[in-house]
């Protein structure tokens, strides 16, 4: 998750920043800034899945920029940060994920973020009544909101730290799901090549050497290159030559 921090006070950026840094999981720092403006500007830019956006500042508030960024086509979440607690239920009507007061202890830092990576109920059961109709999917937090990958488009799964990558024809998407998760749900779907790797059937072009001596599998229409195991290369050699 790429986080910008807005605050128009120098020491209260570098608390979040250093903050941010202490953090376990994918939080990165996006950039800071120090008005609403500047904010709108970097979001627009884009690469910022969440703001930690101060309320009071000069010209543009916290509460006017974050009007605008809910305004646009794919907006970042927003996670209030202010000395002051009468802006709670403001904060809350324009749609912030949480609201923090000064000063902002690293727990309940940690809590808003990982509350943020979560899809609310409302996601979750609109992402039910839709299932039905357009097939099998993989899903997960993006930007504040939630991203759909239909099965169909996705080429592999591979697994990074405690997350997985998920690689489809529009990106890349990351799940906090297990490899043996995907096989247990989409039973035939993906084919293991690796302990770190479950590769879809229909996007394997076939196999290569590369000039260090690894095998790979390779794709229809990807550059992309994924390591076979040599414990996985006979059964994918094997899977490779059936008709």
């Amino acid at each position: 998750m790429r986080i910008l921090i807005v605050d128009d006070e120098a020491p209260a950026r570098a608390r979040l920043v250093a903050l941010l840094e202490e953090l376990p999981g994918d939080f990165r720092l996006a950039g800071t800034a120090a008005t609403g403006a500047e904010a709108l500007a970097a979001c627009r830019h884009g690469g910022v899945d969440l703001v930690l956006l101060d309320i009071r500042m000069p010209g543009m508030d916290g509460l006017a920029a974050a009007r605008e960024l809910a305004a646009m086509p794919a907006p970042p979440a927003v996670i209030f940060t202010t000395a002051y607690g009468e802006h709670a239920l403001a904060a809350f009507d324009a749609n912030a994920v949480d609201y923090l007061l000064k000063p902002i202890r690293r727990s309940r830092l940690e809590a808003a973020l990982q509350r943020a990576c979560r899809p609310t109920r409302a996601q979750l059961e609109a992402l039910a009544l839709t299932e039905s109709d357009a097939g099998p999917a993989i899903s997960a937090t993006f930007r504040g909101g939630l991203q759909r990958v239909p099965l169909a488009d996705v080429l592999y799964l591979r697994a990074d730290s405690k997350y997985v990558v998920v690689r489809h024809r529009g990106g890349e998407l990351l799940v906090e799901d297990s490899l043996a998760s995907f096989e247990e749900r989409f039973p035939g779907r993906f084919r293991r090549i690796h302990r770190a790797a479950l590769v879809t059937a229909a996007a394997v072009q076939g196999l290569a050497r590369t000039a260090d001596g690894r095998t790979v599998v390779t794709f229809h229409g990807l550059p992309d290159q994924v390591e076979v195991s040599r414990r996985h290369l006979a059964g994918v050699r094997a899977w490779l030559r059936e008709p």
